[in-house]
């Protein structure tokens, strides 16, 4: 079983590395594309909830200093998939599209005394779009042809993370963690505009960037004992902005139609991509291990990073500041198991539920991106056999609303399964 894990979370590795953008969102043309979830099976059913969650059986990668409750006999294995609809809507104009994607791949142990370990793969952001619109020229010349031009978008790619983290308890009731992982990824995007005029030229613009930096996430968790039941923790977490050491492209590129002649001219600046500072916070309720109740808050410091952006009055391709807004969200969420050891399996099923209120990070044309609207539901199954009666699947629905008046607006519905193996790994066995 251990070198079935091994080589499946290996194999679960090389899927995610070489998957494709699980998006279609037009909104993944700016910035660094669509923010991805990074969090495991457990806390989707909760709509993301964890910065306040230590739990014994699951990887809470969202708060590393959880990992330090880990089971000592226990190596966790989690994999996870997704499938979605989503519905695209403008002006009266609709368009349904399906995305299904291999999410992540994460692993979590006790290595010693109130310390545990975890490492994985997760999601950063997705890009993945290829739209495009046709509108007539007004004619300058009093020809009755009518011209048309027609502009195409695309693009793909994407940022992923591979992590190691370690959570310690120094003390009874207080963890702290730390994520460190290698943050790697490129992006490809594309504007083309050409004419059904033969004598206009075609421009087209590639703007392109190859990512291999670091990202350092920072948890802290703190628990007090309220009564024999209840008990309350509080989960902080930060993570570190910086540079990322990029170099962003813009190529750009006029052809003539007719002798197929092209004329490129390619822009670069050096270092021209950053993460922001993210600050997180998480308050959670846990009643006797059957309750469990929490609300977070994230902000991430998005309005102090600066973006590539390609200055057409004046044919520069420079870093320019107010691009992005600082992102906010609120989840509340919790989960219910009336007997997580008990011997009735439809007791030891966990239920969870949670709903979401985020803003957007982007700026487009001046304007703020659409609101996020979220919930989802699910449940956490126990996996019963002569082996093993301790791994989960945890399934997940949710729907997600981006909502704009002046934008695209998306309304999405998910279905996200997990697969959690809680193996015991460490225990001493006796023979009589």
């Amino acid at each position: 079983m251990r070198k079935a894990l091994t080589t499946g979370f290996f194999a679960a590795v090389s899927l995610v590395a070489a998957a494709q953008s699980g998006t279609n969102s037009p909104y993944s043309q700016y910035g660094l594309g669509t923010l991805g979830e990074q969090s495991g099976g457990f806390n989707r059913g909760m709509n993301g909830l964890g910065i306040g969650f230590s739990e014994h059986n699951q990887v809470n990668c969202l708060n590393p200093a959880s990992y330090a409750t880990i089971d000592s006999l226990s190596f966790i294995f989690d994999a996870g998939v997704s499938g979605q609809i989503t519905n695209y809507s403008e002006s009266g104009v609709k368009v349904n599209a399906k995305n299904a994607n291999f999410e992540y791949v994460i692993a979590g142990f006790r290595v010693a005394k109130r310390l545990g370990l975890s490492f994985g793969l997760l999601p950063y952001s997705n890009i993945g779009y290829s739209y495009s619109n046709k509108k007539p020229l007004n004619s300058t010349d009093g020809s009755t042809t009518v011209v048309y031009s027609n502009n195409a978008y695309s693009g793909s790619g994407g940022l992923h993370q591979v992590y190691l983290g370690a959570g310690w308890s120094p003390i009874k009731g207080l963890a702290i963690g730390v994520n460190a992982a290698y943050l790697w990824g490129d992006y490809t995007r594309s504007v083309v505009n050409s004419y059904t005029d033969v004598y206009a030229n075609t421009l087209s613009k590639y703007y392109t960037a190859e990512v291999h930096s670091y990202k350092l996430d920072f948890g802290l968790q703190y628990t007090q004992k309220l009564t024999k039941k209840d008990a309350l923790t509080l989960g902080l977490t930060y993570g570190l902005g910086h540079k990322l050491g990029a170099d962003p492209k813009c190529q750009i590129i006029s052809t003539n139609a007719q002798t197929a002649v092209a004329d490129t001219t390619t822009h670069t600046i050096g270092n021209g991509l950053a993460l922001p500072h993210t600050f997180g916070a998480g308050l959670m309720w846990n009643r006797a291990n059957r309750w469990r109740i929490g609300v977070d808050y994230t902000l991430q410091k998005w309005s102090s990073v600066a973006y590539p952006k390609f200055d057409m009055s004046t044919n520069s391709y420079q870093l320019a500041s107010g691009q992005f807004a600082d992102r906010h969200k609120l989840t509340v969420g919790g989960e219910f198991c009336p007997e997580e050891r008990g011997r009735n399996f439809f007791k030891r099923i966990h239920y969870r539920m949670g709903a979401s209120y985020a803003t957007d990070y982007l700026k487009i044309k001046g304007r703020n991106g659409p609101k996020e609207y979220s919930v989802s539901a699910g449940f956490g199954i126990p996996i019963v056999n002569g082996y093993n009666n301790r791994s989960l699947l945890n399934i997940s629905a949710q729907w997600v609303r981006q909502d704009s008046k002046t934008f695209v607006t998306e309304n999405s519905f998910r279905i996200n399964i997990g697969l959690t193996f809680n193996e015991r790994w460490f225990a001493k066995w006796k023979m009589e």
